[in-house]
């Protein structure tokens, strides 16, 4: 049902665009970004309840719900009056800590001419902000509809994603969703799906004197990384697929023994321990991830004579890995984000795989994956994404109200066949 149609009453979509209100929109984001809402801190409760008020403040059917590790979630419901599809929104307001090089206050909120600043307002409280005031924007038009709209705000997406999982595991559904996730407005339609991986290297030692009868193992280390870094992985369904595969190491430490003992540099190092992160495409897996990097170890074993080479995934205890994600192109919520774009903006929506988002990890996937929900990933910010002065394009969050506005208005006026 297109947005032309006018299901939801009649109303005039440019009319309802134009109430709009800039200031109010930003004054909400603005609180947001005030509140530090550090990932596992009582700020991010502090930032949960703010928004259920802020919800239920709007009439809508608002809870609390549990999360592992004594955390919650916020999610609001604004109830349609039967019969139509509905409409979930995903986003979490736990964010990562500000770092050095900050010249404006990172909890200031701080509104100019051009941007809106904090840390966490890229990733990303911009789009937690758009989609409650679309669905303020669209109640204060009068508007009613079948189906209903479900807001939600969860932590823990910066631990694996455990909050969207709480939700799913809770029996919470939808027809469709939009994760909001910063995209820069692009509607991405896959993302990888993530790991981390431990690789120790076990050498043997000698004094510098006789290196020419060790096995260095920072040497090996040092052969292995850029290699590594280089790969992509076995089998993706298409070359679109094989371009959100990628292996970085962040962690690489070596010296004597599993202790790492530093204080004998004559001697040639006997361990290494490098520790990286994967990622692989819908339709490759993590094991063949795992065994392409296996692969790789051999080899190395093979150019360092003596050198063994070992390899684990690394589970850490309640963080879940980020499956991959991807959304079907005929899907109808990825046909109503496109054709709300182009109305908003007046030229067709940037569609499909993009980089750096697609290298990311999101909720969308525990949505897809352990809800059985189909959606897309759609939202503001993203340029200026997790850096000092992190900030968003008022413009582009302004849009991105108006963007929701239009899907919600187009999804939830279908009826459920």
């Amino acid at each position: 049902m297109a947005i032309g149609d006018r299901p939801w009453g009649g109303a005039d979509p440019a009319e309802l665009l134009a109430k709009v209100d800039e200031a109010d929109c930003l004054a909400v984001l603005s609180r947001m970004a005030r509140q530090k809402s550090y990932s596992e801190t009582d700020g991010e409760r502090v930032m949960v309840m703010m928004m259920a008020e802020e919800m239920r403040a709007l009439g809508l059917e608002t809870e609390l719900t549990p999360v592992p590790g004594d955390r919650i979630n916020a999610v609001g419901r604004w109830r349609g009056t039967g019969g139509g599809k509905s409409l979930l929104f995903n986003g979490h307001v736990d964010t990562n800590p500000a770092t050095e090089g900050w010249t404006v206050d990172p909890w200031g909120g701080k509104v100019d001419d051009d941007f809106i600043y904090g840390i966490g307002v890229s990733n990303m409280k911009a789009g937690d902000a758009a989609y409650l005031c679309a669905v303020k924007t669209l109640i204060g038009a009068g508007i009613t509809l079948p189906g209903d709209v479900i807001l939600t705000y969860v932590v823990g997406e910066l631990q694996g994603g455990i909050g969207t999982i709480a939700l799913m595991e809770q029996g919470l559904r939808a027809d469709y969703f939009v994760n909001s996730e910063p995209t820069d407005l692009q509607l991405l339609t896959m993302h990888a799906g993530t790991f981390t991986f431990v690789i120790e290297l076990f050498g043997n030692t000698r004094h510098l004197s006789k290196r020419e009868a060790a096995v260095d193992a920072v040497a090996a280390a040092c052969d292995l990384v850029p290699r590594l870094n280089a790969m992509t992985f076995p089998d993706p369904p298409t070359p679109e697929h094989a371009r959100i595969n990628r292996v970085h190491v962040g962690v690489l430490l070596g010296a004597l023994g599993r202790d790492l003992v530093e204080w004998r540099p004559p001697q040639v190092a006997d361990y290494a321990r490098i520790k990286g992160s994967g990622r692989y495409a819908p339709g490759q897996t993590e094991e063949s991830a795992l065994a392409a990097i296996r692969a790789e170890l051999d080899a190395l074993e093979a150019r360092f004579p003596g050198l063994k080479a070992t390899l684990e995934p690394e589970r850490l205890k309640g963080r879940p890995s980020m499956p991959n994600f991807e959304v079907p192109p005929d899907s109808p919520v990825l046909a109503a984000v496109n054709r709300a774009y182009e109305r908003v903006r007046g030229t067709a929506q940037p569609t499909g795989i993009f980089l750096p988002p697609g290298f990311f990890g999101t909720d969308a996937a525990h949505l897809l994956r352990v809800g059985g929900i189909e959606g897309v990933v759609c939202g503001p910010g993203g340029r200026y994404n997790t850096m000092p002065d992190e900030r968003v394009d008022i413009v582009d969050y302004i849009d991105m109200v108006k963007i929701y506005m239009l899907t919600i208005l187009e999804i939830c006026s279908q009826q459920r066949t």
